[in-house]
């Protein structure tokens, strides 16, 4: 068995009916999905991290969306399960996770309306199948292929809303490149906060990952 890790660009046709993210969605992982045809409905259970009181208006706001629940988890964390209607544009993308030799990777990352990033594992032959068997439209970059020897499971849940931004505040600054091309006051610029404050984001949010990715 091979695992390929994948980042999905689709077309606006392809794109759940969502308004952008900005503003109340830090970041979504979908942890399942089910699709029931027989009804016209695609099931979705997510993790979010962001607003989810604005999250709720906004999605309560959509036609498109049938059922909306929540469970909170704290101020900042929620779970998320959604009934939507099922398009033919959704029939289209999802087909090629049909492969019974296939086995997709949770969490699914939605990084904007456009943008998903996923692992699927499976033999040789299923993965040239889900490659070869997205429809015209949908742009494919493969980041990896290989044996699957890592744990899954959702890690940026873990965060809080604040360190998860300092996170990538701090990477999109290059403060975790080797060398280092940029500084803590630099990330705590950007963060506007202190360096004494960006420094115990930064640490917090890094034990909570290495907790998660060897403690347990």
């Amino acid at each position: 068995m091979q695992s390929v890790d994948l980042t999905i660009s689709l077309p606006e046709s392809m794109q759940l009916p969502t308004p952008d993210y900005e503003g109340y969605v830090v970041r979504e992982e979908v942890l399942s999905w089910r699709v029931r045809p027989g009804e016209g409905v695609v099931c979705f259970l997510s993790l979010v991290v962001g607003d989810r009181r604005r999250c709720r208006e906004v999605v309560e706001g959509i036609d498109a969306v049938r059922r909306f629940d929540v469970a909170p988890i704290d101020h900042d964390r929620f779970y998320g399960y959604a009934e939507m209607d099922l398009r033919d544009a959704d029939a289209s993308l999802l087909e090629p996770f049909d492969d019974r030799g296939l086995v997709i990777v949770p969490p699914i990352v939605y990084e904007d309306s456009s943008r998903v990033r996923m692992t699927a594992l499976g033999t040789e032959d299923s993965l040239t199948g889900l490659l070869d068997g997205f429809p015209d439209g949908v742009e494919i970059d493969v980041e990896r292929v290989g044996d699957h020897d890592r744990l899954s499971g959702s890690l940026a849940g873990r965060l809080t809303r604040r360190q998860f931004e300092a996170l990538s505040v701090a990477r999109e600054l290059g403060y975790f490149e080797v060398p280092r091309t940029a500084s803590l006051s630099a990330v705590a610029s950007e963060l506007g906060c202190s360096e004494s404050a960006a420094s115990t984001l930064l640490r917090n949010a890094e034990a909570r990952l290495v907790d998660a990715a060897i403690a347990e």
